[in-house]
């Protein structure tokens, strides 16, 4: 049983920790193996989850709900395998494990990069040849059948997709990444469950209590006051954020697709099942939730019910149970929004460093597309320069391609800085990127285009967008490899950024846009199938022999991983500065680290360009070296001049 000394010493003191021995006591914890570590933990960030939930809830529902979560912890912990106990005191000594320059992202969808769990299991040493130090493998969890947006329409969180294997397999992956140096992250849907989910069928057969977890009306007078100010996700396939179900007998409220049931996270049984899910999910082996659609959670009359306040309180009080019971655990917001919303995602004010510890920099990947389709990097540098600085604990995940759209977030004013018009700039990428702009370099799709706002979405693998494709088509070799270079220019951004610079599956083979999904009944609705392909292994059984394309696109993305370990400069908790250059064409990326400071330069046009070497700061040119391997750009009369699509590290020697 506990130590008796424990239990006195902490049942007469309030808080979190004397609950969560409570709870141990009842539950029947017969060892104290790790009780005192458990222990620190609740005192260390138990105010944390007292003061997410009552920035949510008042009263005695609060109170209530803060010992129900203090439960949670107590059995989740008792669960927690020892091998995930050991990793958990590892990473309490190393918390900045995923801010470190040796980290490295890879982003897939398990059936489509090697079949089923087991297959991701027998592909590690080529994860390890590009540096992987942190693998997402895209939902996983049980979706419902038939259509399942991909899915993240979750049907079970307590089992995988059965033709990818078992929640044993996963652990089995689990264990077998861990031993290899990789984390594994995969997907939480928190904003909704599939209309098939046991909650939703309680909820349908009339169940009140499960009722209660979802958002439920019996005519359209309150969905209607809300659709004033609601936007709409999915225009084409899904308009509106109501359906109206005959079992239930009313209207759900389903923002993404009729079969995906939002829930009711003002009701404390939804919190404390995700805080049950989000325990019993690190205890199969995750290292980070990837906390899908998390913007949405609250709803408020007359807003577009995304960015809410109470988002930030609940994810602080899951965070908190996470890092008590689970510490080795991390969560990433998946929150598509502007600069200042994204931020909070991390922290802002008194939640600054207690919630989320990363998040997807959306517009860094916006406007990286934006300055190669103008050769021009000043709107970047204005919409990144108004990011206020993120807490030191935390860091991006940056990216220029994933498994969705590009949405083209850009903002009016930002545009007007730069004597642009928003929506102008944002008909002109979508053409670009659709093929259909004079002397476009890109082939890809339009999505979801909104008749209302004329405004539509690309898909395309990154390969395609960049001119991979057409090069191909035309059988122009000069036109391919500029594209090559103008992959290596987005990507060495990417890397250079700091944070996670996160892979998407066969860009670092330069994959096109896979047309296959048409044939698939399942897929061939939705566009973005078309940059979702099938890992082919012949291909990549030549990304060894540097004559092929594969070959010479594999070996610029495993150098950027390698050449970004090494410098200390491009730890995350440093910020990144975008700076104007004397020319628009050339952006540069200022690191100032105590270990040395890294100025990047990206030439983001196909032609030679110059900037004025004061960019270099208190860099000495005579003393530059280039990171990355390549020559030190020369000066010419005060200028630094720079070939098409340069991406340069300068450093000191």
């Amino acid at each position: 049983m506990l130590h008796n000394d424990a239990v006195t010493a902490l049942t007469t003191r309030p808080g979190v920790d004397s609950l969560v021995i409570a709870a141990l006591r009842r539950a029947g914890a017969s060892t104290s193996v790790g009780v005192d570590e458990l222990l620190a933990r609740a005192r260390r960030w138990g105010p944390d989850l007292e003061a997410g939930v009552r920035a949510v809830f008042d009263g005695p529902a609060a109170d209530d709900l803060v010992a129900r979560l203090a439960e949670v912890v107590a059995t989740g912990w008792i669960a927690r395998p020892e091998p995930l106990r050991a990793r958990d005191r590892e990473r309490l000594l190393t918390p900045d494990w995923f801010q470190r320059p040796d980290t490295v992202g890879y982003v897939a969808y398990a059936d489509r990069f090697a079949g089923t769990l087991s297959g991701v299991a027998e592909h590690v040493g080529y994860l390890r040849e590009l540096g992987t130090t942190y693998l997402h493998l895209l939902p996983l969890l049980q979706p419902r059948p038939g259509a399942n947006d991909g899915g993240y329409a979750v049907a079970d969180y307590r089992e995988v997709r059965e033709a990818l294997g078992s929640m044993a397999d996963l652990e089995k992956l689990a264990s077998t990444l861990h031993d290899n140096g990789i984390a594994l992250t995969i997907d939480l849907v928190l904003n909704h469950v599939a209309r098939e989910h046991p909650w939703a069928a309680a909820a349908r057969a009339g169940d009140a209590r499960y009722r209660d977890y979802f958002l439920l009306f019996p005519d359209r007078s309150v969905p209607d006051a809300y659709e004033r100010t609601l936007p709409e996700v999915f225009p084409e396939f899904a308009p509106g954020n109501f359906t109206w179900d005959d079992e239930v007998d009313g209207w759900v409220w389903t923002t993404f697709n009729d079969y995906q049931w939002d829930l009711n996270w003002a009701n404390p049984d939804v919190v404390c099942e995700f805080a049950d899910i989000t325990l019993f999910l690190a205890n199969r082996g995750v290292d980070c939730l990837r906390l899908d659609a998390i913007a949405f959670l609250w709803k408020r009359m007359g807003t577009d019910s995304q960015n809410q306040v109470e988002v930030h309180g609940l994810t602080r009080a899951l965070r908190a149970v996470a890092r008590i019971a689970a510490p080795s655990l991390v969560f990433k917001a998946e929150a598509i929004v502007g600069p200042a919303q994204l931020v909070q995602y991390l922290g802002a004010g008194d939640y600054a460093g207690h919630v989320s510890d990363l998040a997807y920099h959306n517009s860094l990947m916006v406007q990286i597309w934006s300055a190669l389709a103008t050769r021009d990097s000043r709107l970047l540098v204005r919409a990144l320069e108004k990011f206020p600085p993120k807490p030191t604990t935390t860091a991006w995940a940056t990216y220029l391609r994933c498994h969705d759209d590009i949405g083209w977030a850009i903002d009016d004013a930002d545009a007007a800085s730069v004597g642009w018009s928003g929506p102008a700039h944002r008909a002109f990428l979508s053409r670009w990127y659709l093929g259909d702009a004079p002397d476009s370099f890109a082939r890809g799709a339009a999505f979801q285009v909104n008749e209302a706002t004329g405004d539509s979405r690309t898909s395309g693998s990154a390969a395609s967008l960049v001119g991979v494709e057409q090069a191909l088509e035309v059988g122009d070799v000069p036109m391919l490899e500029r594209a090559i270079l103008r992959l290596r220019c987005a990507y060495a951004i990417v890397y250079g950024f700091s944070g996670i610079p996160l892979l998407y599956m066969g860009d670092e083979l330069a994959l096109r846009n896979d047309r296959s999904y048409l044939n698939e009944p399942e897929h061939a609705g939705d566009k973005r199938w078309m940059h979702r392909p099938r890992m082919p292994w012949d291909a990549a059984a030549r990304r060894h022999d540097a004559t092929t394309l594969e070959g010479k696109v594999f070996e610029i993305v495993r150098h950027l991983g390698a050449v970004r370990g090494s410098l200390p400069a491009l730890h995350a908790a440093v910020e990144s500065a975008p700076v104007l250059t004397s020319n628009a064409a050339v952006l540069a990326v200022v690191r100032r680290h105590a270990a040395g400071d890294l100025v990047q330069l990206y030439n983001v046009s196909e032609d030679w360009q110059r900037c004025a070497a004061g960019v270099l700061g208190t860099l000495r040119w005579r003393e530059l070296v280039d990171h990355l391997g390549d020559d030190v750009p020369r000066i010419e009369d005060g200028q630094l001049v720079l070939p098409p699509y340069a991406a340069t590290w300068l450093g000191a020697r």
